[in-house]
């Protein structure tokens, strides 16, 4: 058996993390509009940008999964972004 290569990791890893990224900006909007919604228009902001920037991190996620040659078309199921699950309860904190 060969050891995979770190493209071959990458191939696996980017699109968790770009899901991950994903979960974290909805998370910032969410509160976001919470906050704005009790008058706190500072902290609402500052969640705005930390959102804007998991967009733009997304976009740079993304540029290079591309670069290494697109997700693992071998993917195990138990590396799939779609199987994890520990961003799907709700009260999730980080």
């Amino acid at each position: 058996m060969d050891a995979k290569t770190n493209v071959e990791k990458l191939q696996v890893l980017l699109p968790h993390w770009i899901e991950h990224n994903n979960n974290h900006e909805a998370e910032f909007r969410k509160w976001a509009a919470a906050a704005r919604a009790e008058g706190s228009e500072r902290l609402a902001s500052l969640l705005d940008q930390a959102a804007s920037c998991m967009v733009a991190t997304d976009a740079i996620l993304k540029k290079t999964l591309d670069e290494a040659g697109g997700p693992s078309a071998d993917l195990p199921h138990h590396d799939s972004p779609h199987h994890h699950s520990h961003h799907s309860h709700p009260h999730h904190h980080h």
